[in-house]
């Protein structure tokens, strides 16, 4: 009996949702094709230097999604669902406090933790959850209303929940299973042709337009799909040449001289799409919403946790200097003061994570260095940067306000109630991977198999 591996059924669920989110975005398949004309002339451009953080073929099937849910059940069957995938929530983001606006959520991101299956098919899912009990955003109305309509009704069919915890406990599905498991999977994030209640959707719009799209409506879809682009800046100048709304900034780090370090994202703007609305009467009309855009990345190196504290730092001072100069120059006069300009640079700071593998023409005679800068120095090893695979929280907000159509309300005379990694790992029944564990563990393990080859007692330093 032919079965179907939890990494083949990650990579056709990306693929299906990416065909059917391109039936119903059109500019989203725009979006995919201009990132392979450019990721093709970088590649001719730039050649091997262009497969650095990740080979063509990797780069070109990368995909990351993003979903919303309202309650902690929700995101415990969507855990189930993206289990059967081999894919592991890593992360906390909370976006109440990364955005200036209303948007009233905490997310985390699914997506495989081991480097072989990163490389098989690095499908990833950034999913948010609505957080009603903060009084910044709901009064005690509002949040009893909500949750009576979260209450009433149902994501995901139980054929899907049942069919995904059998995918994760046995690691695959027989074929007619593992295809029923994709259609319900995919057929549960598509956009539900059910009429909206204008009234209600309304009142949370008042809140938050991302309160409205996930309490707003009796089913969740996908709310974007981005591939990944090795050239941020051509993709968004030929975006907007061929005449596509792009939100205004690129979000992240700038574009520089030097390397290239965790994620770089923007997109074009959340399209008006026709909706079935139904009024207090009863009666059908058809209206428009704005919920969904298409992303685009360009990911970078990932960085320590001192590596994270410099960014930090440097990004306020950048915030600093914007009004003189403009965000863009600022930041890039900011990243040449405070950042190393080299790979190497990052290395000799402890800014940043690397695998080290023994070289073809390393030294065959003599006794070789005890530690990696010395193996380095002398030609024994090579550095290879670990791609950062993961989120950031004020990107991840500067998404969402660009695409918001109003900022929504928020009283900060109120005090906010705690949403942290613990409580949603406890709602989720889940651990939570630390994504800097996740990169130090491959760092290591990369390390300890030099160490091993070249017969090095102990750790390398």
């Amino acid at each position: 009996m032919t079965t179907i591996r939890q990494w083949q059924l990650r990579a056709e669920f990306a693929r299906r949702l990416s065909d059917m989110y391109g039936r119903e975005v059109p500019a989203y398949t725009t979006l995919v094709d201009v990132s392979r004309e450019v990721n093709a002339a970088v590649l001719e451009r730039s050649g091997a230097e262009a497969e650095r953080l990740g080979s063509i073929a990797r780069v070109t099937a990368e995909r990351h999604g993003a979903i919303r849910v309202g309650t902690p059940t929700e995101l415990q069957q969507v855990a189930r669902i993206f289990g059967a995938l081999g894919m592991h929530p890593v992360g906390f983001y909370d976006l109440r406090e990364a955005a200036t606006s209303a948007v009233p959520v905490i997310s985390t991101a699914f997506r495989p933790i081991e480097a072989d299956e990163l490389a098989r098919n690095p499908f990833r899912v950034f999913t948010s959850l609505l957080t009603p009990g903060d009084p910044r955003f709901f009064d005690d109305d509002l949040r009893a209303r909500l949750a009576n309509f979260l209450a009433g009704r149902e994501l995901f069919p139980p054929e899907l929940i049942d069919l995904a915890d059998r995918a994760e406990r046995e690691k695959e599905l027989p074929q007619a299973q593992a295809e029923r498991f994709v259609n319900l999977a995919v057929g549960s994030f598509a956009l539900s042709g059910e009429p909206v209640d204008k009234a209600w959707y309304e009142t949370l719009e008042q809140v938050s337009a991302v309160a409205a799209d996930i309490g707003g409506v009796r089913s969740t879809h996908i709310n974007h799909l981005t591939p990944r682009v090795l050239d941020i800046d051509e993709l968004y100048r030929t975006m907007t040449e061929r005449g596509i709304e792009m939100i205004d900034a690129i979000q992240g780090p700038p574009r520089w001289e030097g390397p290239d370090v965790l994620l770089r994202q923007t997109s074009f703007r959340a399209l008006a799409e026709p909706r079935r609305m139904r009024l207090a009467d009863g009666s059908v009309t058809t209206g428009a919403l704005r919920v969904r855009f298409g992303e685009v990345e360009a990911r970078g190196i990932a960085l320590t946790h001192r590596g994270r504290a410099r960014y930090d730092l440097l990004l306020e001072e950048t915030d600093r200097r914007a009004a003189e100069s403009g965000w863009d120059e600022a930041a890039r006069t900011v990243w040449r003061e405070g950042f190393p300009g080299t790979e190497r640079g990052l290395i000799d700071e402890g800014l940043a994570f690397f695998t080290y593998r023994l070289r073809d023409d390393r030294p065959r005679h003599g006794q070789p260095p005890t530690g990696v800068t010395g193996l380095l120095d002398q030609g024994w090893l090579r550095a290879e940067p670990i791609v950062y695979e993961d989120f950031l929280p004020r990107s991840a907000a500067g998404i969402f306000q660009s695409n918001l159509s109003g900022e929504g309300t928020r009283d900060n005379t109120r005090e906010g109630v705690r949403y942290d990694l613990d409580w949603l790992a406890g709602e989720i029944d889940r651990d939570i991977h630390d994504p800097f564990s996740l990169y130090e563990q491959q760092q290591s393990a990369s390390i300890a198999e030099v160490a091993k080859a070249l017969d090095l007692a102990g750790e390398l330093g």
